[in-house]
């Protein structure tokens, strides 16, 4: 039998999230016909995570973290939900596969949301993630910022984590500042979120009173690169049959 996609999402009480997720949950049942795909919720939306194990019908069950670092929920909140699972169903096997972020896909999502916006030669641009307490995973998004401004053609990118733009917004205007003095007359915002929320509006409205000439792009979503990515890691998974 197929083997189960289970598309492991954050979860938010933004109600644009799940409609996101969804889209994507769509893009990726169309990508991959004849796959049984799921879409589930790590907190504050449902079905969870665990349902979506117990109602996954066969021997083989594939999840895809629908995230972008390997922060917290990837390394042990959703390992700690699929051992629960194997606890009580020795006899089906899962496989959760790497997150998304990583993959030069996403540097492309990021460029192509850039490019529907009309960027220019003058712009200096902040990649915004969600941030976590975990340095690593926080220094993934360094190298995001890198390899998008490798892939904007050396246009100035600085990282910003939307959770800590500190006291009176010290750590956007850290960011506009160093951009401002690298030659950009226009800043734009690049979300590295799979959807539009709380957080992104919380920057977005910092950055409305600090450069209020800015210009915002849209998040990933489902984006064909996105899609790829996840149909690619669902293929390996599912052709290895590994238990991890």
């Amino acid at each position: 039998m197929t083997p189960t996609l289970v598309l492991a999402a954050h979860g938010s009480r933004d109600p644009r999230f799940a409609v996101t997720a969804e889209r994507v949950r769509d893009a990726v049942d169309t990508a991959l016909p004849g796959v049984p795909v799921q879409l589930a919720y790590l907190d504050l939306n449902e079905p969870t995570v665990g349902d979506a194990l117990s109602d996954a019908v066969g021997s083989h069950v594939v999840v895809v973290p629908l995230l972008f670092s390997t922060a917290f929920h990837a390394t042990v909140d959703l390992p700690a939900i699929i051992d629960a699972f194997r606890a009580d169903r020795p006899d089906t096997a899962v496989t959760q596969t790497a997150t998304l972020g990583g993959d030069g896909r996403l540097i492309d999502a990021l460029a192509d949301r850039l490019a529907h916006i009309g960027t220019r030669d003058d712009d200096g641009v902040i990649v915004c993630a969600v941030g976590s307490r975990d340095p690593a995973s926080d220094g993934e998004l360094d190298a995001v910022a890198r390899r998008l401004s490798h892939r904007l053609g050396g246009t100035a990118v600085r990282p910003l984590f939307a959770t800590r733009l500190g006291t009176d917004g010290v750590h956007l205007r850290s960011a506009i500042d160093a951009l401002t003095a690298d030659g950009a007359r226009r800043i734009v915002l690049s979300p590295y979120f799979l959807s539009a929320g709380t957080l992104t509006d919380r920057v977005e409205s910092a950055l409305d009173v600090m450069a209020p000439h800015a210009a915002v792009a849209g998040p990933i979503g489902p984006h064909p690169g996105l899609v790829a990515i996840i149909c690619e890691r669902y293929r390996v998974a599912a052709g290895s049959g590994v238990r991890v």
